[in-house]
């Protein structure tokens, strides 16, 4: 029989949880808009609302009516592992970015290209060199003065974002973010130019390696625009991610001491070993555990699925909420606790129950080099200085909020 939430459970989810995503969204753009939605007490009362539907069913799936439609619900960690299983992408509803992720809906073509260029599954870039001289040179407006907030970190790391995908040329390039957005024959007319002048090592120059990614069957219908505006999009969650890493690390003294030591480190290491960096990712991973990125994972079935014995017709929206698994005291050890020596075992990158970069097909491709530049960041940061959170003030010894605005962080960076 399915399980099928009331219309009570229905309105509870559409409440706490359909409505505050796409309020996200919207804040995304206009960030002073509904925050009445988007506080900080939302995903909490979220995860209470699913918790009283898993409890309800037994765990197994639930149909949800929410305010875009019917989704089936995963709330059980035993069936995680088939909705990674399931395929991305359909041709009912673009999946594009469904998973906050370049790699999500690609062809065969484009998502090769991405598995290369961003050397998807090498711990360290083959462009490790030349993308740390960016990051540490770019990083120096970070820690140049007064409070590190949000507006500051953007600045940075776009630059960044810029010389990385497209080259130096391209650093001060402030509009062309807007012009992808609203100008795609512009915004390509400007990346051929980039593309023209770009360094080897750039991911567009790299791209412009691989012939099948521009030309032949491989190559049908790919949109070199398309995959730079994914590239730079996938840059603008560093900003938040990195703000929370060193907040985080500024609520634990000891683990900020162990993970400057590293970064310290690795300045005198060679080749690879700069930008390994264990430690200072299990923190990055461990926040992006704790306030993912992308707070729902979705499927859209391509054909008729089994679900614990109840089948379901091709089309059917399959939501996992990540956030809400990642942070299941039920099934997670200290889920509401900043502990990044978690993610020290090879076994916790396989857990189904954390997917800070999803799993299986949906893996994002820019997984490693996504670490590897929030990693080497906070390293610039760390190296010299001892951050202190100003605002908000976290308890160390309790549960952590259930949200954090970046908006809402600032620093302070003294010399060690």
């Amino acid at each position: 029989m399915t399980a099928r939430a009331g219309y009570g459970g229905s309105a509870r989810f559409a409440a706490a949880h359909t409505l505050p995503a796409l309020v996200r969204g919207f804040v995304g753009a206009r960030p002073r808009a509904a925050f009445g939605h988007a506080g900080p007490g939302r995903p909490r009362w979220s995860a209470a609302t699913l918790r009283a539907l898993r409890e309800r069913h037994g765990g197994a799936p639930v149909l949800v009516r929410g305010l875009t439609g019917t989704v089936l619900l995963i709330l059980d960690p035993q069936d995680i592992r088939q909705f990674y299983a399931e395929p991305i992408g359909s041709t009912a509803r673009p999946a594009t970015g469904a998973d906050g992720c370049a790699h999500a809906g690609l062809g065969a073509g484009p998502r090769s290209v991405d598995d290369s260029v961003l050397a998807a599954g090498l711990t360290v870039h083959p462009s490790c060199g030349a993308f740390l001289s960016v990051l540490t040179d770019e990083a120096r407006r970070l820690t140049a003065g007064g409070p590190l907030e949000l507006a500051r970190v953007r600045h940075s790391v776009a630059r960044a974002a810029r010389r990385i995908v497209l080259g130096d040329a391209a650093a001060g390039d402030a509009e062309l973010g807007r012009r992808l957005g609203r100008f795609h024959d512009r915004a390509g007319a400007r990346i051929a130019e980039y593309a023209d002048l770009a360094e080897p090592h750039t991911l567009i120059g790299r791209a412009r390696r691989h012939a099948h990614h521009l030309a032949g069957p491989e190559g049908a219908g790919s949109d070199p625009v398309g995959q730079v505006r994914q590239w730079l999009a996938a840059f603008d969650l560093v900003p938040g991610i990195l703000l929370r890493t060193l907040l985080l690390l500024g609520a634990h003294p000891a683990e900020q001491d162990a993970v400057a030591a590293e970064a310290r480190a690795a300045r005198w290491a060679r080749g690879s070993a700069q930008g390994a960096l264990p430690r200072l990712r299990a923190c990055v991973r461990e926040s992006l555990r704790l306030y993912p990125a992308v707070p729902d994972l979705i499927r859209i079935t391509r054909a008729e699925t089994e679900w614990r014995g109840v089948r379901h017709p091709a089309g059917t929206c399959v939501v996992l909420p990540v956030l809400f698994h990642q942070r299941d005291p039920e099934h997670v050890p200290a889920a509401h606790v900043f502990v990044p020596g978690r993610w020290a075992s090879r076994e916790a990158d396989r857990d189904v129950r954390m997917a800070p970069f999803s799993h299986a097909g949906g893996r994002c491709p820019g997984e490693q080099l996504g670490l590897l530049v929030t990693a080497a960041l906070c390293a610039e940061v760390l190296r010299g200085h001892r951050v202190r959170p100003a605002r908000p003030v976290l308890d160390p010894l309790g549960p952590l909020p259930a949200a954090l605005d970046p908006q809402g962080i600032r620093l302070h960076l003294t010399r060690r």
